[in-house]
């Protein structure tokens, strides 16, 4: 192989073993009152993960639901007094909810205050969650790793979302770019590390559908005052244009960032995914879910209308009667869940994974095991707070 090797990275999961996985894992999540989520997670992440490959060698995940239920636990308990002491505070200054405020205004502001006091941990747990997952994930037996620096990955996201906001999204790349180049230089795969490159000026071609959908819904406030309709017209459109062109963005600046990424400063990457081809996964996912959701929830009600037939004024299904159907009510939950995944999630991965290429792939074999990161929690509080802990 030469020095200029470049190694194809490739999916190989299939729609019916992850359908029954996480239908399995979903009727098991369920019967466990939602205790089994943690090992639902795990599962899937080690079936998506060995299903990636470069040149033939698989990605391995080595989390596991025990480590996952112990971070959640205790980010629960840390959170609930943390967040018991905020509304202590907030009670002391007359606007705490247990202080039950008199006027609106001051139940506003304690909900906002209390959101503002959550928000850093929220950021924490976005960091952690990545670094939890890199820890757990190893190829050709190397492990990755990140360091520890969650708060200041926390503060940093602070200020550049209040900048962002006060710019009305103007600086949005700044944020991207910045935000992702913190948690990547301090990255690592063995003993290699990774740098992110590139401006972040550069992120501002991906905006541009932002920016036009933008423009047209203010050209359709404008003109709504003289033409209503036009202005309606011209206004829903750019709203619509608005989201699928964030979408594009997410996806245009995932490549710009990682194909200025850099691995020992040898590895280099080149993704080329298709926003149109991911917009079209989502969509047509999205309505093949809906459909099958629609038909089966028509179903289920037919059979909810003709349990009570024959019944007299007044009377009700027998709970023997019912209990079948809420049995089928969750059942369709679950496999709606799944089939989404089958749907939207595998698939995104799948073009994202098909449309990466690793260069140098030769340089992989001179990196060294590096040791264990410590301190992670395992998304806990990704868990907790629901954040950043998605597969």
């Amino acid at each position: 192989m030469s020095l200029n090797s470049s190694g194809n990275t490739r999916y190989s999961g299939q729609s019916t073993p992850i359908f029954k996985l996480a239908f399995v894992t979903g009727l098991l999540t369920v019967l466990t009152a939602g205790i089994y989520r943690f090992w639902a997670k795990t599962r899937m992440r080690k079936y998506i993960w060995s299903s990636v490959s470069i040149d033939g060698d698989s990605f391995e995940y080595t989390g596991t639901g025990l480590e996952k239920l112990l971070g959640f636990l205790v980010a629960i308990v840390f959170l609930a007094v943390y967040l018991g002491g905020i509304q202590l505070l907030l009670t002391f200054a007359g606007l705490g909810i247990m202080g039950q405020p008199d006027n609106e205004l001051a139940i506003l502001a304690s909900v906002y205050l209390s959101f503002f006091a959550v928000a850093p941990f929220m950021l924490f747990a976005v960091y952690r969650s990545r670094r939890y997952k890199l820890a757990r994930t190893r190829l050709r037996g190397i492990r990755f790793g990140m360091e520890s620096a969650a708060w200041g990955y926390a503060l940093r996201a602070m200020g550049h979302y209040i900048l962002t906001f006060l710019t009305l999204g103007i600086l949005l790349p700044r944020q991207s770019f910045y935000l992702e180049k913190f948690m990547t230089d301090r990255s690592h795969y063995g003993d290699a590390r990774f740098e992110q490159g590139g401006r972040w000026q550069s992120l501002y071609g991906a905006m541009k559908h932002v920016f036009i959908g933008l423009g047209m819904m203010v050209l359709g406030g404008v003109l709504a005052i003289a033409v209503p309709i036009l202005g309606a017209i011209i206004g829903v459109i750019g709203y619509f244009w608005f989201f699928v062109g964030f979408a594009y963005y997410r996806v245009h600046s995932y490549a710009y960032l990682t194909n200025h990424k850099t691995l020992g400063g040898q590895v280099t990457f080149v993704a080329t995914p298709s926003a149109g081809e991911i917009l079209k996964i989502v969509i047509l996912g999205g309505i093949a879910v809906g459909l099958a959701g629609g038909i089966a929830f028509a179903i289920l009600g037919g059979l909810f209308a003709a349990s009570f037939s024959g019944m007299g004024m007044g009377a009700g299904p027998s709970p023997l009667a019912i209990a079948p159907l809420i049995i089928g009510y969750l059942l369709i939950l679950v496999a709606l869940g799944a089939l989404a995944i089958v749907m939207v999630t595998q698939p995104v991965i799948a073009h994202l994974v098909n449309h990466l290429h690793v260069n140098n792939t030769e340089a992989l074999a001179g990196i060294r095991q590096r040791a264990a990161d410590s301190g992670a929690d395992a998304d806990g509080f990704a868990d907790a707070l629901d954040v950043g802990g998605a597969i």
